[in-house]
């Protein structure tokens, strides 16, 4: 069966119950274009929390109308919901025909007993949100919807999976299981015919097989065809093929249906890591959670993929999907890209960590959530790793080794090709024992170290000991900062591989190393990779006399969990050229400044902070005042110039984590680091001051973007000089208008604390940057045009086809 993209001629509102509806207090209905995320709007408030970033829960609902003609009366008529947050409940005609509790699983809803066939039919969804998330989550239809129209005799939804079964230079087999479906009378024999093609389009291999299928008793076909040298699936040739099937009666085409799939092979054990293809390979990985930064929860396909594009760009060949069942669009894009993905069912299983999350739901919907996950993930070459939770609180009890064991083994049930892992913390798997043990022993790191604190818990035997069978359970042991097992347990538990689940960003030296020295260590996945909404000031450096200096969250009206190589613009921060020095890509040095205003003072940082430093060169009034300077460089030594006179040669490198430091004094110029080995230059890295009058530039990603709601055009607004030198210390106002075939989907800029919304056309820059999100709504030339006080207006066209 095929999807039909269903996103148009939406309206959503604040939900009113039946006594607003009787009384007329409920608030108009708005149009919308869906994925939408309906919190993305709501007044935020101090007393909200730092977790959703200070935004309040609330309910919601949406409605639309189906035309259902005469004919659909002997057809399959199904709406296919790919996420909804959360407790959906969906109506057709006023009653209810399906509901879900979880807000990150796709779902499917049969509409044929409540559809009036030859008319218009009513489709209303109601939706919650309310202290379930330790992040933000937004709200709402927050991915794409599908209607789904077939044949009563027809191919299932994600009813055709591919299996690499053998895999040489010469051929790969490959097998394609298609399930056919019969909902009308009478036993039906058909014909179904399988074509693979390569990714130019050309058949390769075809199959034909005849099928017999009774009602209510679907019938699993099973082809096993051979394809001629086969272009392997891989991070650095990530080749596709697509298995096309059609099922037909008596030469007449019944029902169709086409997969994109990857022909690799995938190994693990503690000698040889992981392989694909026969190839080891080191997991260079960032966690990324859901949201799309001014878009909020909204998962629209361009936006996933940009995310996907630009974290490969920087040196990245993995995600984990942090903590919640990734996105079809993001799995397409990670397929195209060659990035492997760990995809994670779970933040909780029995026990909560908010007062009204999925904890709640766990025990009743988790085999349906296992089930949707892996149908979503099964035909992608890019899934790796399924894990079943994060950080789970009982996953050192004897219940919880119960519940590890049944998730894996019914993830393997489903799926036995890819590996199990689960992400654990040794913190708050033990933590009401280790306290016991932490007051004998006289000491209090917890509160003073949290990183100190966690690595000693960490390597205890209590940690050991308690989790060994929830380990035990998994292909691959994923540890959440508990790097202090790494070597340990290579005699310990001489079976286990791990793999770094989550770490802190200002580690990855230290880490990269015990990944590259240890084979059993299989990759890194920092925390994080893309800054998102929500546990505000996760990542703040502030000053130590900060009264809320070293919380875990931030006061209002921080927004932003400030963490991450790159921001929630799309634009790369300091971090994350450092990471790529540290994996051996960048052979340049890159230059970090620290914010002037920081200059001397006491700082205080959570452990997920990188230090306060930006790649720029250009502050406004901090001329003749002193300045920290940070190299970063995997050369042994660096110097610092500035219009060609030298500041001092500092040691950089692996022995001294890849760092240099310089205490200068501000001027206006160009400042240039040069890294040096033996004596030689082995690269160099330049900043400008930006001078001269200012002008806001505008920049697309692309220029020509496809005329459907799943596309994007993401435009960088920057303050610059006639060199286009970004100014900092300068921020403005910036007013966008779009005219044309488009509109204004989000606009705002990687500011970590703002009152401003996303949602309007008017946002300040932040170090001299914004991005305006233009979403088309059919095909032409659509402007944007954005102004700022004291700079000429800037217009571009973007083509939608």
């Amino acid at each position: 069966m095929r999807r039909i993209p269903f996103n148009r001629g939406w309206e959503t509102r604040a939900h009113a119950n039946f006594f607003a509806e009787m009384h007329g207090a409920a608030a108009p209905w708005q149009p919308v274009t869906l994925p939408h995320d309906a919190a993305l709007g709501r007044t935020r408030d101090a007393a909200n929390g730092a977790g959703s970033g200070y935004v309040p829960g609330g309910v919601y609902e949406y409605r639309t109308t189906l035309a259902a003609p005469a004919e659909y009366r002997d057809r399959r008529v199904l709406l296919e919901f790919e996420g909804v947050y959360r407790t959906a409940m969906v109506y057709v005609n006023g009653s209810l025909a399906g509901s879900w509790a979880t807000g990150y699983t796709g779902f499917v809803v049969d509409l044929d007993d409540h559809l009036r066939y030859g008319g218009d039919n009513e489709i209303r969804v109601v939706c919650r949100a309310h202290q379930d998330s330790r992040w933000y989550s937004g709200a709402g239809i927050h991915r794409p919807v599908h209607l789904v129209v077939g044949p009563l005799t027809h191919l299932a939804l994600d009813g055709v999976r591919v299996t690499t079964t053998e895999v040489d230079a010469e051929f790969a087999v490959v097998e394609v299981a298609t399930t056919v479906e019969h909902d009308g009378r009478g036993l039906r024999t058909l014909e179904l015919v399988t074509e693979v093609r390569d990714g130019e389009g050309s058949a390769v291999a075809t199959a034909t097989s005849p099928v017999t299928v009774l009602p209510g008793e679907p019938a699993v076909v099973r082809q096993r065809l051979l394809l001629p040298t086969p272009a392997l699936w891989g991070p650095d040739s990530p080749s596709l093929y697509t298995a096309a099937v059609v099922l037909r009666d008596g030469g007449t085409d019944v029902d169709d249906d086409a997969v994109s799939f990857g022909v690799r092979t995938l190994s693990l054990d503690p000698e040889r890591g992981l392989r694909i293809n026969g190839e080891p390979i080191k997991l260079r990985g960032a966690c990324v959670h859901s949201d799309n930064g001014v878009l909020g929860a909204a998962t629209i396909g361009r936006a996933e993929e940009r995310r996907v594009q630009l974290l490969k760009e920087a040196g990245f060949n993995a995600l984990r999907s942090a903590h919640n069942p990734m996105s079809r669009a993001m799995l397409d894009a990670c397929d195209r890209y060659g990035v492997l993905v760990m995809d994670e069912l779970t933040d909780v299983w029995t026990e909560s960590k908010t007062d009204f999350d999925a904890a709640l739901d766990f025990p009743q919907w988790w085999e349906r959530d296992v089930e949707a996950m892996v149908a979503k993930d099964v035909n992608h070459p890019s899934v790796v790793f399924y894990s079943i939770g994060n950080e789970i609180p009982e996953v050192a009890k004897p219940h919880g080794a119960v519940w590890s064991r049944r998730l894996a083994e019914k993830v393997r049930a489903l799926d036995g090709t890819r590996f199990v892992t689960n992400g654990i913390n040794a913190m708050l798997a033990v933590i009401g024992e280790a306290k016991a043990a932490e007051e004998q022993a006289g000491i209090n790191t917890m509160l003073t170290d949290m990183g100190a604190f966690m690595d000693e818990l960490s390597a205890s035997e209590l940690v050991a000991t308690r989790t060994a069978e929830a380990y035990d359970v998994l292909d691959a042991a994923g540890m959440n900062y508990m790097e202090a097992r790494y070597q340990l347990d290579r005699t310990l538990f001489p079976r286990r591989v791990i793999v770094g689940a989550e770490t802190f960003a200002g580690k990855i030296d230290r880490l990269w190393r015990l990944v590259l020295d240890h084979p059993h260590v299989i990759g890194d996945f920092t925390w994080t990779g893309w800054d998102y909404l929500g546990e505000a000031g996760v990542g703040r450096v502030a000053a130590a006399d900060d009264p809320t200096a070293g919380q875990f969250g931030a006061p209002y009206p921080w927004l932003l969990a400030h963490v991450g190589d790159i921001d929630i613009t799309g634009h790369r921060r300091p971090a994350s050229y450092y990471r790529e020095i540290v994996f051996g890509r960048r052979r340049d040095p890159y230059i970090a400044v620290l914010r002037p205003e920081r200059h001397g003072r006491e700082l205080s940082a959570t452990p997920w902070a990188w230090s306060d430093t930006v790649g720029s060169w250009s502050w406004a009034g901090a001329e003749e005042k002193p300045v920290t300077v940070e190299v970063y460089s995997d050369a042994d030594e660096v110097e610092l110039l500035l219009d060609g006179t030298s500041l001092g040669t500092a040691k950089a490198g692996e022995a001294n984590r890849f760092r240099a430091a310089f205490e200068v004094t501000y001027a206006p110029g160009e400042l240039t680091a040069v890294s040096r080995t033996g004596g030689q230059e082995t690269g160099r890295c330049s900043l400008r001051s930006a001078t001269g009058p200012l002008a806001l530039a505008a920049a697309a990603d692309r220029p020509v973007v496809r005329a459907d709601d799943t596309d994007l055009a993401h435009v960088t607004l920057t303050l610059e000089d006639a060199d286009g030198v970004v100014a900092l210390g300068v921020d403005r106002e910036v007013t966008v208008t779009v005219e044309g075939p488009g509109v204004l989907q989000g606009f705002g800029s990687a500011a970590p604390a703002t009152e401003e919304s996303y949602l309007d056309d008017v946002h300040t820059t932040f170090d001299g940057r914004a991005l305006a999100v233009v979403r088309p709504t059919g095909a032409g030339t659509i402007t944007l045009t954005a102004t700022a006080p004291g700079c000429p207006p800037v217009s571009l066209g973007i083509e939608a086809r």
